[in-house]
């Protein structure tokens, strides 16, 4: 029997590790719904699950507005009969310091990367409580935990995810609802890849510079998001079944060093 048989299971964001967990979570017997706001995403992600005979649906839902997760969530609920797993993965990069970027990205960034699993929760919980419980896995980053300059309403985005994470599996541990996070190093992304140009240039060689990125993780190389989504999986999975409130580190090794050799 597939391991997620029986299992429905809310992905938010189309892209990148999000993408890669949806899929993750369909080949192994899961009914999941996608919530993301890149309509060519959307669109190359559910004729894909179609073409492999998966229970996979796309709403499109932007997670930074209460009323739009509410939708996506109702219909995604509505479509496959209850709710046991969530996976928060949509994130948006802003770059700049508290000076150069403005409130309003500032806030969008959060509305983005922390109010949606604010809501995701808020719509979702009854649901996985009806059904005896169910698991929440939240994208963080290692910026939540040691940053580079330059991309203050990131990182307090991702420091955000880690303490909402404690809170949440504390408030939700007696519906036996697990709550985890994940914090990955650099992985291959469009969000790496928007780092890629701004770094380097519109016209940045993004192969080169992804393995001059990799070269500053201990093991050499950017990790997959296929890697990303096989962590999220088993977290998601009854083999994590005394696992909630901590956070898991997929980083190739970036953050156990201390920057000198």
């Amino acid at each position: 029997m597939s391991e997620f048989a029986g299992k429905v299971a809310v992905v938010t964001g189309t892209t990148g590790i999000g993408r890669a967990v949806a899929l993750h979570l369909a080949r192994g017997g899961a009914s999941v719904a996608v919530l993301g706001i890149d309509r060519a995403a959307n669109t190359e992600l559910e004729a894909l699950g179609a073409q492999e005979g998966l229970r996979l649906a796309v709403f499109h839902t932007d997670v930074s507005v209460p009323d739009s997760v509410r939708a996506g969530m109702e219909a995604a609920i509505a479509q496959h009969g209850g709710l046991d797993i969530i996976v928060n993965a949509a994130a948006v990069h802003p770059y700049g310091t508290a000076e150069s970027t403005r409130f309003e990205t500032f806030m969008h960034c959060l509305a983005v990367n922390v109010g949606s699993i604010h809501l995701t929760a808020e719509y979702g919980v009854p649901e996985m409580r009806k059904r005896g419980g169910g698991a929440i896995v939240n994208l963080s980053s290692v910026q939540g935990h040691a940053c580079q300059s330059g991309v203050s309403a990131y990182v307090a985005s991702k420091g955000a995810i880690h303490a909402l994470t404690r809170a949440m599996a504390l408030d939700f541990a007696a519906d036996r609802i697990r709550v985890v996070s994940i914090s990955p190093g650099s992985v291959r992304t469009p969000i790496l890849e928007l780092a890629a140009r701004t770094f380097e240039g519109e016209d940045a060689d993004i192969d080169s510079v992804f393995q001059r990125f990799g070269a500053a993780h201990p093991l050499g190389r950017i990790g997959e998001p296929e890697e990303v989504a096989a962590l999220a999986a088993f977290l998601a999975s009854d083999k994590a079944g005394f696992i909630t409130g901590s956070d898991h580190r997929i980083d190739g090794g970036l953050t156990a060093g201390i920057g000198v050799r």
